[in-house]
């Protein structure tokens, strides 16, 4: 039966003037799950990422952990986040008083992303696309993902929002349940999903396994 799995991308560069960037720690969080892989003689038959530059490191970090030429990676921008500072702007506009001032902590500025998501889904605020067409794009890669998998393994690099909605479609869930699983999702954490006549199924969510040891629990993030 075809495998997908679904990575999302490293430690991004959180603070920084381009988040859109694997920091150093996302980078080894990506190789490391290379290394896993290798380790494990997993081999994939296919590589697909967005196309953002966080993908794009991530899918670069894993392969060169896998030993793989990174030119291997096939990329699908449908497969990209949602415009999360868009939103975040918009609602900021419309509640000025909910923004957290600059230099807030890390767990107020979710706390307002957790707020302007769900407003965005309730299509009180707007953002570069609507949250409708948002779940459409992901139904429609979740379509293509499964089509070319053809028996085979398939890694997917993409990120937590684009994940949970994945994770939302496939268990039939409520449109909030993006919202809760996207604040859960770690650095280059895997979903495992099974693709098959009757659809794709979730075997597993948010595992890290080359990270869940002793050794390296301390390097588990979440930006």
């Amino acid at each position: 039966m075809p495998e997908i799995f679904v990575v999302r991308h490293g430690q991004a560069s959180f603070g920084s003037d381009n988040y859109d960037q694997l920091s150093e720690l996302g980078w080894q969080q990506a190789r490391w799950l290379g290394e896993h892989w290798a380790g494990e003689e997993q081999p994939f038959d296919h590589i697909v990422s967005g196309d953002l530059r966080r993908h794009r490191e991530t899918a670069q970090g894993i392969c060169e952990g896998l030993g793989l030429d990174r030119h291997r990676v096939q990329e699908l921008p449908q497969l990209n986040e949602f415009d999360f500072k868009h939103i975040m702007h918009a609602f900021g506009e419309k509640n000025p008083k909910a923004a957290p001032p600059p230099g807030a902590a890390r767990g107020d500025y979710y706390r307002f992303l957790k707020l302007a998501m769900h407003a965005w889904s309730a299509g009180e605020i707007e953002g570069t696309e609507s949250w409708q067409q948002f779940e459409q794009r992901i139904e429609e890669v979740l379509g293509v993902l499964a089509a070319g998998a053809k028996g085979g393994r398939t890694l997917v690099v993409s990120s937590g929002g684009a994940i949970a909605m994945m994770v939302r479609q496939i268990l039939g869930a409520p449109s909030h349940s993006v919202t809760q699983l996207n604040m859960q999702i770690k650095n280059t954490a895997v979903s495992h999903f099974f693709a098959g006549r009757s659809g794709m199924t979730l075997h597993s969510f948010n595992h890290v396994p080359h990270l869940d040891n002793r050794e390296r629990r301390t390097f588990i993030t979440y930006s």
